[in-house]
């Protein structure tokens, strides 16, 4: 069962979830995992840029690694049957960390996708695995507070990070910016804790996808695409519309801050009233951010309030859409579900920006987060219907 012997004792019904050894194993590989990931998000293009990309093309650096990011989810559940969870886990964070110093060899495009997608795939991996062992090493009753804790302690060095490596890139220190990518080789070093510390029934549950785990966990992802494809829209397109730069700026930190913020608190409050509620609200929320920016891309007070607005949305999305796929899926289908969700959040990461930059081209950007606003009302009866029981 959940609350199987780990070392350090049991998993506990009450107390705080960061005291469960598993969870302190996984956040101490997932942080330098996701700083890597952070710090290289935004930089690459630029340095791409720096190395005579075109401007337009630059983004294919990070189109190559969330492409090879979810080819590799999907694969995620496979790799963890026939390897072992530890075994999986370890060749993820070395695929993420250990290529980074081949940037350093060229700064050409090709070059910089071609390392970006080996990196890609380890990133896969520590998505899925990442998730299913936050879900699976504390009790059901605690599994939102679990997933929101592991999103905020993700989620809040990201906000650092990101434009930090943008930063380093800018002042020509790339070394730094590949020193501290390369920090997921570091990581390896809390693997062995970490598979002492998961109950049997984690390892137990990463086995092959079925189709009814799939099936189960689709519906869920679903709502997080279309709100991750808004969220993406906002990142991407925001220091366009407002290229003076502070406000922007502000505005996309506010939308990260109440994002890392909601994904906890979100988690919290679906262990105590469900999700039954939460997720259609979350979306109500997004769609209203999204609506006061549609209105007030020129006005600064209108561009904070729906930024954070959209970024409560953001968040809670996150949280209870993967709580309720997961609950869909059932104990044997979590990794699968795990890898849907991630997929189905990357994807819409990467279809954000294309999408919604053919709406702004043809209707401008304020209708373009109009027509988002719709899409994430449109989808508000998947929302209730796969919750209903929850």
């Amino acid at each position: 069962m959940l609350g199987a012997l780990m070392d350090g004792g049991a998993v506990q019904e009450t107390g705080p979830v960061w005291r469960v050894p598993a969870v302190r194993a996984l956040l101490a590989a997932s942080l330098l995992g996701f700083t890597s990931y952070a710090i290289t998000l935004s930089a690459l293009p630029s340095q791409a840029v720096r190395g005579g990309a075109d401007v337009g093309a630059a983004g294919l650096v990070t189109t190559v690694f969330l492409a090879a990011t979810v080819a590799t989810q999907l694969a995620v559940p496979r790799l963890v049957a026939r390897f072992g969870l530890g075994a999986v886990f370890t060749a993820g964070l070395l695929a993420l960390g250990a290529p980074s110093p081949l940037y350093l060899l060229d700064d050409g495009l090709t070059w910089l996708c071609v390392v970006s997608g080996l990196r890609g795939t380890g990133f896969g991996v520590l998505t899925v695995l990442g998730a299913t062992i936050a879900a699976r090493a504390v009790p059901l009753s605690r599994r939102g507070e679990a997933l929101g804790l592991y999103g905020l302690a993700l989620g809040l060095p990201t906000l650092a990070a990101t434009p930090g490596g943008v930063a380093l890139v800018l002042s020509g220190q790339l070394g730094w910016l590949v020193a501290l990518a390369t920090l997921p080789v570091l990581g390896v070093l809390a693997v062995p804790a970490l598979v002492r510390a998961v109950p049997d029934t984690v390892a137990a549950a990463t086995g092959a996808p079925t189709g009814p785990a799939v099936r189960a966990a689709l519906p869920p992802s679903l709502v997080l695409l279309v709100v991750t494809l808004a969220g993406a829209g906002l990142v991407t397109f925001l220091p366009i519309a407002r290229p003076d730069g502070l406000v922007a700026t502000l505005g996309l930190l506010a939308f990260g801050v109440t994002g890392a913020l909601s994904r906890w608190g979100g988690g919290v409050l679906a262990d105590r009233v469900g999700t039954r509620v939460l997720l259609p609200a979350a979306l109500l929320l997004g769609a209203a951010g999204l609506v006061l920016l549609a209105t007030g891309l020129q006005v600064d007070a209108l561009v904070l309030v729906g930024s954070a607005v959209l970024g409560l949305s953001y968040g809670g999305v996150q949280n209870t859409s993967l709580v309720v796929a997961m609950a869909r899926a059932g104990d044997a289908g979590t990794t699968t579900a795990s890898s849907v969700w991630n997929a189905s959040f990357d994807a819409g990461t990467g279809l954000g920006a294309l999408a919604v930059g053919v709406l702004a081209a043809a209707l401008g950007l304020d209708l373009a987060y109009a027509v988002l606003a719709g899409l994430l009302v449109l989808v508000l009866p998947v929302a209730l219907r796969v919750t209903r029981g929850l």
